[in-house]
């Protein structure tokens, strides 16, 4: 009985064993330059002096820990299997060996200080942000990353990045057929900074604790809200370079990438002009009068950008994310209400505060978010009343 049911389990464990195989192969991934590798058992040696130098740390850790390993345990078992019982030894009765007990004390000493003085060496190197050449504030919502550029070369540029619609919508279907290289990493608008420049990050949350981490150029600062921390780095090599949120924050933890476009110094500064020009034609008249279609437009792709990542494009919500469709708070609340909602946040910031949106993106967000779906009120918010608002 027992031979029978082994013969007839075989072939169906072959078959599990065999759409494994399978499976794995038509999800295979590819390392990503700039970010993980496939089968990466080591630290990235990285782009910056100090990735590199936690590099070499702890690969010099990493041996002469296994070299104290098998020295004890060597010795150890040596005179476990030397002076065993069994060929007639007997145990020493000594105490107080002054050579064994100056030994055993120097010689720890002497290996903790080996391993100190290059460590510290480098800690004191990470925390040393001043003479920074360019400073961006970090701010980690959930579940995106805010950009502003405090001080320095491209100084007044804000913007919010948010993980790729297109790789969102591939995870949500279950990530099936073959995945691009750097899915989940993709971004709408990547962090851009020039090349061996020092460059200071200050983070801080609106929410809940993140983490700004960057493997290649060892880094990783945690975000945390009501303080503000600070950190830096220097990449000494052009392209593209990726990190991921590293502290646990909600549901949607696996959708906060990170992608920092390092640009050679000319490129970066193409850069800034050309977003300096398009925030110059975003700010538009405060007092401009709009009608409903043109609104609409607009507020479809403002919708899509910072807020269908929670909300969902259907304004359906999932969980804790309240529905925007069919909502009473939207339907029937007057425009201020939802105004006051945008501007300020709520929830302890579960709703993050938007107000580095211009008047009249989010007066389009709002008419949208009014007469889209089920929601039909016909209710137009126009900028002036934002503006007004806003200075409440």
């Amino acid at each position: 009985m027992k031979s029978n049911w082994r013969n007839k389990t075989w072939p169906a464990t072959l078959l599990l064993a065999a759409g494994a195989v399978i499976s794995g192969a038509a999800n295979a991934v590819e390392s990503l330059p700039g970010g993980p590798l496939v089968r990466q058992l080591n630290l990235p040696v990285g782009v910056t002096k100090i990735a590199q130098e936690q590099h070499f740390l702890h690969n010099a850790m990493m041996v002469l820990c296994t070299v104290i390993f098998v020295a004890v345990f060597s010795v150890m078992f040596y005179s476990i299997w030397k002076h065993r019982k069994s060929v007639g030894h007997k145990a020493a009765n000594f105490h107080e060996s002054v050579v064994v007990e100056v030994i055993w004390t120097i010689v720890p000493f002497v290996i903790v200080i080996l391993m100190a003085l290059p460590a510290t060496k480098v800690l004191v190197a990470q925390k040393d942000t001043t003479n920074a050449d360019l400073t961006i504030k970090v701010t980690g919502y959930q579940w995106k990353w805010g950009y502003d550029y405090v001080k320095g070369e491209g100084e007044g540029l804000a913007f919010i990045s948010t993980l790729d619609s297109s790789q969102r919508a591939m995870s949500d279907a279950g990530a099936h057929g073959e995945m691009p290289k750097d899915y989940l990493f993709k971004v709408d608008y990547p962090l851009v900074v020039p090349v061996d420049k020092k460059i200071r990050i200050i983070t801080t949350a609106n929410d809940v604790i993140h983490a700004f981490a960057v493997p290649q150029f060892g880094l990783k600062q945690d975000a945390i809200p009501g303080f503000v921390r600070d950190t830096w780095f220097r990449a000494e090599k052009v392209g593209d370079y990726y990190g991921q949120c590293q502290e646990l924050c909600g549901k949607e933890h696996a959708y906060m990438p990170i992608h920092v476009k390092v640009m050679a110094a000319a490129d970066y500064t193409a850069w800034v002009d050309g977003k300096k020009k398009e925030a110059a034609a975003k700010l538009d008249d405060p007092n401009k009068v709009w009608v409903l279609p043109d609104l609409m437009a607009r507020g479809e792709k403002v919708y899509a950008g910072n807020c269908a990542a929670c909300h969902q494009a259907n304004g359906k919500g999932a969980g804790p994310i309240k529905p925007l469709d069919a909502s009473e708070k939207v339907l029937n609340a007057d425009a201020s209400v939802q105004l006051h909602v945008v501007l300020n946040g709520q929830n302890n910031g579960a709703m993050p505060a938007w107000k580095q949106l211009s008047d009249t993106d989010i007066a389009a967000v709002v008419s949208y978010t009014k007469n889209s779906w089920s929601n039909k009120t016909g209710q137009l918010v126009q900028p002036s009343q934002v503006k007004a608002e806003r200075a409440k």
